[in-house]
């Protein structure tokens, strides 16, 4: 099992998100992955820092963690050609440091640059075209590519990175998990997903999988809001309330007022049965330790706690200790 931390660059300006993902690497974290929106999920108090720029400021002031988004969408305001050398330029200034993970989107970030939102179909198509050619860059010269949705013409990388640059997969249906065992190097889902599809989304990154060499990543993101107070903790975890509404993944919903009233309808039980708002560390480890049962390999953290400083300091003495102190034992 390996812990990596979240940074949701909607929730914290980017000055203190780098603060935090600064304090994250010290408390023992091997991954921080950054959200990579153009609008954020909600309106009231929220930003939405350009998570390229974040993550080459986040590598320069780190030494050892790797980092990259959670996630990018290379499918319309992002051509895959130009996620391609942006991510071979942070793989080539930080070999072995940058990863970069990819899905079909949300409105919110596509539609106020003006892009009609594809139906889910087409946004498979476009995702599963942008890896191929984002792959065809990282390792070929001079490519021609004519696809149904993008086209290359003699198109070369002139920086390649340093090392290979691990691409992942974001999975919120079974479809998608078969496609991130297909074609990239691991799988990041949601508890929002995971509750909807249980282990049948690993079963499906699985069948993808079968017959490829190496040992396959399997990530979730899971939302943490850690305090003493059960409360408080629990009134700050409801601004991820939107991310449990389908319907805004779905749909061309990308006016965060909009997603937010939405966001507003979703009753308490159901954040406190998928999101995790905990008064104690052991119920952090005990929820990881379910995961890693569950087949998940490593899980992402992400700080919606109340006095976000103290979640990160309680991983760096309890939570990261803990699952070292497993693994020295030996356990998978």
């Amino acid at each position: 099992m390996r812990l990596a931390y979240f940074s949701a660059l909607e929730q914290y300006d980017p000055q203190t998100a780098l603060k935090h993902a600064v304090e994250a690497e010290k408390a023992g974290f091997s991954l921080i992955g950054a959200s990579d929106h153009f609008h954020p999920w909600v309106h009231k108090g929220d930003q939405a820092a350009f998570a390229w720029v974040w993550l080459a400021s986040l590598a320069e002031r780190t030494v050892r963690v790797r980092v990259g988004t959670c996630v990018t969408a290379p499918l319309l305001r992002y051509h895959p050609g130009l996620v391609a050398q942006a991510f071979a330029t942070l793989g080539a200034l930080y070999p072995g440091r940058i990863f970069l993970a990819v899905g079909a989107g949300e409105a919110l970030n596509e539609s106020p640059l003006g892009y009609p939102w594809p139906g889910r179909r087409e946004r498979l198509e476009r995702l599963e075209e942008a890896i191929r050619v984002i792959k065809l860059l990282w390792t070929s010269d001079f490519v021609d590519f004519q696809g149904k949705y993008y086209r290359l013409r003699k198109a070369k990388l002139y920086t390649k990175p340093g090392k290979p640059v691990p691409l992942y997969v974001s999975a919120g249906g079974l479809r998608m998990a078969e496609l991130a065992g297909r074609l990239a190097d691991g799988l990041i889902t949601n508890m929002g997903a995971f509750a909807r599809h249980g282990r049948k989304i690993l079963e499906a990154f699985q069948a993808g999988w079968k017959g490829r060499a190496g040992e396959p990543f399997t990530s979730i993101v899971l939302h943490v809001s850690y305090h003493e107070d059960y409360e408080e903790a629990l009134r700050a975890i409801r601004r991820w309330a939107p991310v449990l509404v389908p319907k805004v993944f779905q749909e061309d919903i990308y006016d965060p007022r909009e997603v937010e009233a939405y966001g507003e309808k979703v009753s308490l039980e159901r954040l406190e049965a998928i999101h995790l708002v905990a008064s104690e560390p052991e119920q952090i480890i005990r929820r990881i330790e379910n995961l890693e049962k569950q087949g998940f390999t490593c899980v992402f953290l992400s700080n919606s706690s109340p006095q976000p400083e103290k979640f990160l300091e309680v991983c760096r003495r309890q939570i990261l200790p803990y699952f070292e102190e497993e693994r020295g034992k030996g356990r998978p």
